[in-house]
């Protein structure tokens, strides 16, 4: 099977059933992407498919053949922090950290579709679980990536003398 990841092209010799979480980590050794419940409730195995925030531990593999998928790896591949990266720096939303991979690709993603979400929009956007309970910190990070992610649009423009 062929897929795309991250802008790249990968073959793969697995199972159709195989979960997409364990082809990224141990065919393609990209780890970013966390096992957590394996049940597709607790989000850390998060992944954008097309740009939806996707769980992979149940997921299989045939099911993601032909389309765009974005790990944690793909979201800075020039080695810069996005916005998004950025904002949980500065709110220092992580404790144990587990979690924030799929939580940052969750964060992404709402923020491609809604660009000025509301508390109400990242609380039913947002469904992965923190075992840490940083929730107020990852609402507030949102909300500042959301900022950030509109100033660095401000600015292009302004170059781009648009």
């Amino acid at each position: 099977m062929e897929l795309k990841i991250n802008g790249k092209s990968y073959t793969v010799n697995t199972e159709e059933s195989m979960p997409l979480l364990w082809v990224i980590r141990d065919e393609l050794n990209m780890t970013g992407t966390k096992y957590g419940c394996g049940v597709s409730s607790c989000g850390a195995c998060s992944v954008m498919i097309d740009g939806v925030a996707t769980r992979t531990c149940t997921l299989p593999v045939s099911a993601a053949v032909g389309k765009e998928i974005t790990t944690i790896e793909g979201l800075n591949p020039n080695g810069e922090l996005t916005a998004v990266q950025k904002a949980w720096i500065q709110h220092q939303v992580p404790q144990c950290g587990y979690c924030q991979s799929g939580m940052i690709v969750a964060a992404e993603a709402l923020l491609n579709e809604n660009a000025n979400p509301t508390d109400e929009d990242i609380n039913n956007s947002i469904t992965n679980i923190c075992r840490c309970g940083t929730y107020n910190r990852i609402r507030a990070a949102i909300h500042t990536a959301a900022e950030l992610r509109a100033l660095e649009t401000e600015l292009i423009k302004k170059v781009m003398g648009e």
